[in-house]
């Protein structure tokens, strides 16, 4: 084959991988913006980054500022959502606490797809002995339940807000390393990573600038999904103390701060607990949207 034929195979295969890319993406994107489940949780989302970002200027109070007198006081007026035992007011705690419960689930799952990802892509890639390495790894991680394993990292790591995030991320990465792998298994064979490695590219480059497109859409759904359970358990290891410390205005520490309180000031636990569902419900929201957009069963 002379180099002439070489270099047109190489631009076409580069050439069609692109249009496919931009047409996938476009038509996802007109179809999200269809979807009004999406469109809400979205705009969810998009309002508590936004109040994470300029939680000093919407906060009406200072989130650790002690008022003894004004302990447990019901919402009223002065305080909308009531204040804790120790007179803190619970709405500008909530609008701190956003920072730290959105971090978690996004450095978490940031953790976990990145890991998983490029192990799901080598798996996948180079088969056999590295696959079945891999897959040994990933099948005894998979043994435990998601919060069990995190919650023995945590107890190895030791108890702070860095060594929770990182936790529930590795804890996650088997999920990601599963789908990418079967992903690639099933993309390797195309037509256009034959035309590759026709003109001599290098396995890296095939990896990850022909097969990788392929396994992002899936891969970003699964992100998306997986930041609110991230919150989640983030939010159950601070509830067990293993996360955030007080006086750290992190929604699970705020809920086991309040469990004693729950029949003299139901404020103090209900507040922090919407929070968390509003958050893990508009990113579900979002999550099946892109599901949806991204499915090529749809695209016509």
């Amino acid at each position: 084959m002379t180099a002439g034929t070489k270099t047109a195979i190489g631009e076409t295969t580069r050439l069609g991988a692109n249009v496919r890319s931009r047409g996938l993406w476009s038509d996802a994107f007109r179809r999200l913006l269809r979807n009004r489940g999406a469109v809400i949780g979205l705009v969810i989302l998009a309002l508590l980054a936004l109040m994470a970002i300029f939680a000093p200027l919407i906060a009406p109070d200072e989130p650790n500022v002690m008022v003894p007198t004004d302990a447990l006081a019901p919402p009223s007026l002065e305080h909308l959502f009531g204040t804790d035992q120790f007179g803190r007011d619970i709405l500008s705690r909530i609008i701190f606490g956003a920072r730290l419960s959105l971090q978690v689930g996004f450095i978490a799952v940031g953790i976990a797809t990145l890991c998983g990802v490029t192990l799901g892509v080598i798996a996948g890639y180079y088969g056999r002995w590295i696959d079945g390495v891999i897959g040994i790894l990933i099948d005894i991680m998979l043994a435990f339940p998601g919060i069990l394993l995190a919650l023995a990292i945590v107890a190895i790591l030791g108890p702070s807000l860095l060594n929770l995030m990182v936790a529930v991320g590795i804890a996650a990465v088997p999920t990601y390393t599963r789908l990418v792998r079967g992903t690639v298994l099933s993309t390797k064979s195309l037509t256009y990573i034959d035309a590759a490695r026709v003109v001599g590219a290098k396995d890296r480059t095939i990896m990850f600038r022909h097969i990788l497109p392929n396994v992002i859409a899936p891969a970003i759904v699964l992100a998306t999904l997986g930041i609110g359970g991230a919150i989640l358990v983030g939010a159950a290891l601070s509830f067990l103390g293993l996360g955030a410390k007080p006086p750290t205005s992190e929604w699970g520490a705020m809920l086991s701060s309040g469990r004693n309180f729950l029949q003299q000031a139901w404020w103090i636990t209900l507040f922090p607990g919407l929070a968390i569902m509003i958050t893990v419900l508009s990113i579900n929201l979002l999550g099946d949207g892109l599901r949806d957009a991204l499915d090529p069963r749809l695209r016509r």
